[in-house]
This record gives structure tokens, C-alpha cells and sequence, in this order.
């Protein structure tokens, strides 16, 4: 919250002068001895907000945009991973293979599994759910125990229960836990469900566009024989102007314009293409480890810069990664690794 909370408590009798809310979360009825705009309950813990009322949902027109944009990015996205590895088989193992056949079973097996851990890592952190809140009783006291709902804010638009760290998503139009921003290219959420999966499929494209890249430059030089890159290495040794170097490797590629297949085409493509994806992908996953590292969200980072959300360190890059115990104590030490392992219980990243 923006404004700190004020605590009252519920033992609060009428004689007292004040001024008289509600809490939305056990019902109980609170004086506080002045007005506060933001209140916290004394006995289930909810913050309350007065004067907020439930908002209107979105307009027909906004939801059916949101929809139609994430499907259209995912289709594009997927379309885009099979032209790539389609493209990449077709124009690359042919010379391969025509070094010896083992080493063309070698890279199609490597072609094999990048494809199905990236696909599979995009299906997962597209269609699973991103981390819904369980459904909590509230609004009785008898029923709210001590404590029951504690930080627990009320969200305007789902008009029920927010836990803490939870944010709505009108994307999505439900709260997620933990979340971190909406994706439109995976039409997903990314929250505390499939955080994890999310940056296993940025991780496998990084590795991936590596692979395709050192796999295209080399078959680019075997199958673009005008442009040799012992003969340029050695003109350019030879040679005591950087300008004539220059001039030929630009006679060089013009010349063979022409005579490139289609083959050729898609390698340059490939090369390019992976590049850039490889660049853009691995600042979005250095972005998504530094929030890890740091137990904080994206989404949080904007909304709360100033605020400490939690304890940062190794251990919660080892803890989001599922790291068994025994890690912890190697790499973080036996009192790190220990601690690590209790505050896992009670921290969800």
C-alpha cells in the first residue's frame, strides 16, 4: 500500500470518540480515534480501504482486443519456433550429414531435445494457470479466526479477498500470487505457479538460438563458395589497408548474390534472426534473475520501488530452482543452507 496501515483493535466500545468503519473482513464494527483513509483490523488483520467500492469491468471492446492480441503473439511465437526448426533441419543437416553420418545422428538428437524441452517449457508456462488464490471464507466474524486474513487487501475488481503479494491481472481478470507481469506473447500470466516454467523457456531459448547460430555460420561457409574465409584471412594478412579488406568482402558478397540458393537465403536469415532473439531474450532473463536473486517481482519493483520485499541472495535462486537441501549446504554453507531451507516453508518466490 502507498499509505501506511493503522492498526486499530476491535475491543474498541462505542463510549469512545472517534471515527465509526467497518472491516470488510470480519464484519466487525471499529472506532478509530481519527480518521484514517487506510485501516488495519485488530483481530483478522485485513487492510481496509474506505470509501472503495467495486469497479466496473472493462469494456467489451477492451477485453476482446486483450484476447485477440495475446492469441495472435502466441500463434505468431509458435509459428515462428517451427519455421525455425524446420528451416534449421532443412538448410543445415544436409551438410552436416555430408561429413560422416554420425556426426548428422549427433546433431539432429541435439536438435531433438532443444526443441522438445523449448516447446514443452512454452506450453507449460502458457497454459497452466499462473497461480490463482484459494477461495477463503471472510466477511463474518465468528467464522474469521485471529489473524485469519492477515494482510490481506480487498480487491475491487474480483471483489473478494487479495493476499499479500497478490496483484489482479485484467489481462487475465483474476488475482495472481506472486505476480510478476502479464506475457502476451505466452497469453499467460507469469506468477507463482509457472514462474519456474517461464524461466526454463527463456534459458532454452537463449541456448537454442547458440545452437542455431554457431550451427548456421558454419554451414553458411560451406555452402557460400564464392566467399572463403581462408582466402579473405589470408588477403587480409597480406593486404596493408583495412579498406581492402573491406572492399573485398563487399565484391565477395556481391558477386555471389546472385548464385545464393534458397539454402543460402535461410542461413543468413537463421544467423539473424537467432541473434537478435538471443540478445533480446538473454536481457529479459538476466532481468527475471535479478528479481529472483533479490526476492522481488516485477511488478512489485514498479509499484513499490522503495519497499523491501523480502531477502535477497543465492539461496532464492536455488529455492526457485526446486534445489534439494543437500545443494544448499554445498554451495551456501551448513548455517546458510539451513536457513535457506526453513524460510522456504514460509516464502513462496
Amino acid at each position: 500500500m502507498d499509505e501506511e496501515a493503522v492498526e486499530v483493535d476491535h475491543s474498541v466500545t462505542s463510549m469512545q470518540e472517534g471515527h465509526e468503519a467497518t472491516c470488510w473482513g470480519c464484519g466487525l464494527r471499529l472506532l478509530l480515534t481519527a480518521y484514517a483513509p487506510i485501516f488495519k483490523c485488530g483481530w483478522c488483520g485485513a487492510i481496509t480501504q474506505q470509501n472503495q467500492t467495486s469497479r466496473k469491468p472493462d469494456s467489451v471492446c477492451f477485453s476482446h482486443w486483450r484476447c485477440v492480441r495475446d492469441r495472435s503473439l502466441v500463434a505468431i511465437l509458435l509459428f515462428f519456433m517451427f519455421f525455425v526448426i524446420s528451416g534449421g533441419v532443412w538448410a543445415v543437416y544436409p551438410v552436416v550429414f555430408s561429413i560422416s553420418y554420425f556426426c548428422g545422428v549427433f546433431h539432429c538428437i541435439v536438435t531433438a531435445i532443444l526443441s522438445i524441452i523449448t516447446i514443452s517449457s512454452f506450453f507449460l508456462a502458457s497454459f497452466s494457470s499462473a497461480g490463482a488464490p484459494t477461495n477463503i471464507l471472510w466477511g463474518s466474524y465468528p467464522v474469521i479466526g485471529k489473524n485469519g486474513l492477515e494482510n490481506y487487501t480487498f480487491c475491487a475488481y474480483c471483489t473478494k479477498p487479495k493476499p499479500p503479494r497478490a496483484h489482479h491481472c485484467r489481462s487475465c481478470k483474476m488475482c495472481v500470487m506472486d505476480m510478476d507481469h502479464h506475457c502476451p506473447f505466452i497469453g499467460n500470466c507469469v506468477g507463482a505457479a509457472n514462474h519456474r516454467f517461464f524461466v526454463a523457456f527463456l534459458i532454452s531459448i537463449v541456448i537454442s538460438c547458440s545452437y542455431i547460430l554457431v550451427m548456421t555460420i558454419y554451414a553458411g561457409f560451406r555452402v557460400w563458395p564464392p566467399l572463403k574465409l581462408r582466402t579473405l584471412v589470408a588477403y587480409g594478412l597480406n593486404s596493408t589497408s583495412a579498406l581492402s579488406l573491406v572492399k573485398e568482402i563487399t565484391a565477395a558478397f556481391a558477386s555471389s548474390a546472385f548464385l545464393l540458393s534458397a539454402r543460402g537465403l535461410l542461413l543468413v536469415y537463421l544467423a539473424f534472426a537467432s541473434l537478435s532473439v538471443e540478445i533480446g531474450i538473454s536481457v529479459l532473463l538476466w532481468q527475471q534473475l535479478s528479481f529472483i536473486y533479490e526476492g522481488n517481482t516485477y511488478i512489485n519493483s514498479v509499484t513499490s520501488p522503495n519497499a523491501v520485499h523480502g531477502e535477497r541472495g543465492w539461496q532464492n535462486i536455488l529455492r526457485f530452482f526446486g534445489c534439494p537441501h543437500s545443494v544448499f549446504r554445498i554451495l551456501l554453507g551448513p548455517t546458510n543452507g539451513g536457513k535457506s531451507q526453513n524460510n522456504s516453508n514460509s516464502k513462496l518466490l
